[in-house]
Parts: structure tokens; sequence; C-alpha cells
């Protein structure tokens, strides 16, 4: 269990609770003493202290987001890692990680509000933040994606049509490459099989 939910040297908090969450946190239940033998989760003691607190049984997920949420009280504590991402795989994860970001600031109470980050509703500021992370390449099209509809989508949906995107933009990569191999091999043959042409210089 160390091995599986522990955080990595340098790794941000919601990159860990994110990771934690598709290890199975939500599937363990545990007693506070337990909680309490799993040690250094988080590398931070107030964090990894808190763990422990509750002595009832819980889910270590839900163990976790309450701790990281005593210990990071604002959300503007928590701020979910800047930078560009370079791929599609990469990009839907740190939509993830906005989502995780969320939860992490939910009424654990509200038993309406999902538990799934997959299942969180993209935010405007959700949506403008990937945009605005994504590479050049593909920042413009993104940009104009029609993401209106009557109900914000959730992630999971967003991520479904990012796939389609990337898959629809692989598709006629490869096709403009397949166009353009055809093109130069027909320019090869056409010139292996056309007639020598002599040219005769005249001397002045």
């Amino acid at each position: 269990m160390r091995k599986d939910f522990s955080r990595l040297p340098g790794e941000h908090i919601i990159t860990w609770l994110l990771c934690c969450w598709d290890n199975g946190a939500s599937s363990l239940e545990l007693e506070g003493r337990e909680a309490k033998q799993l040690g250094s989760l988080s590398r931070e003691g107030g964090i990894d202290k808190a763990i422990g607190k509750k002595a009832q049984a819980l889910s270590l997920w839900r163990r976790l987001l309450s701790s990281v949420r005593e210990r990071y009280p604002f959300s503007e504590d928590v701020i979910c890692r800047p930078g560009k991402w370079t791929t599609m795989e990469r990009g839907i994860k740190y939509m993830r990680e906005l989502a995780m970001w969320e939860m992490v600031y939910y009424d654990p109470d509200n038993a309406q509000l999902p538990t799934d980050p997959d299942e969180v509703q993209c935010t405007r500021l959700m949506l403008r933040k990937f945009v605005w992370s994504a590479p050049s390449s593909c920042f413009n099209s993104l940009a104009v994606m029609d993401w209106k509809s009557e109900e914000a989508p959730t992630v999971d949906e967003v991520a479904g049509r990012l796939w389609q995107y990337e898959e629809t933009l692989s598709s006629s990569l490869v096709s403009a490459v397949e166009k353009l191999s055809r093109e130069v091999w027909q320019l090869k043959e056409d010139r292996s099989y056309s007639p020598n042409v002599q040219t005769s210089i005249s001397v002045y």
C-alpha cells in the first residue's frame, strides 16, 4: 500500500491524489489505527497526521481528500501545475488534475457531488486553463471547438471528444503523407521512363 499510494519526491499534490485514485484508494476501507500504520504517504507532516485522525472506518480516498483540504483550507493554496502539455494523453491527464483540484474542495457530505474525477463537470475556467496549456499546433482548433451544451460536459465526455479530435488529426496527417508519397513515387516513375533528351551545344 505504501508503494501504491506514496507521493514521489517533487510530485505535485494534485498529481499524487489523481495517482492514488487511479490506484484504487476509493476501494480501501481503513480504521484510524490502520491508516496511521501507513506512515508518511504525502511527505507532508500535516497531511500524514490528518490521514489517521478519524477513528471510524473510512475509505483511504476520503481520508486523503479531507487531509489535503485540512492542510490547505483555501483553494488558492493548491495550484495545478503550470506549463504546456505536449501530447493528448498528457493534456487529458491535466484536465483530470483540474477536476481533482475541484474535488478537494467539494462538500464531503453532499451525496449529489461526484466522487469520480472523470464525472466532474468541466467549468468554463477548467476548459480555459486546458486550452491555454495546449501546444501552439492545436491551440486554435481547441479554442474554437464547440463546448456549448445545455449542461456542462463531464471530464470523461471532454476526453472522448479530444481523443476523437486526435484520431481525426492523425488520419488527416497519414492521408497527407500517403498522398505525398504517391506523388513522389509517380514523379520518380515518370523520370525513369522519360526518353533521354540530347542537348546540343553550339559554339560560336
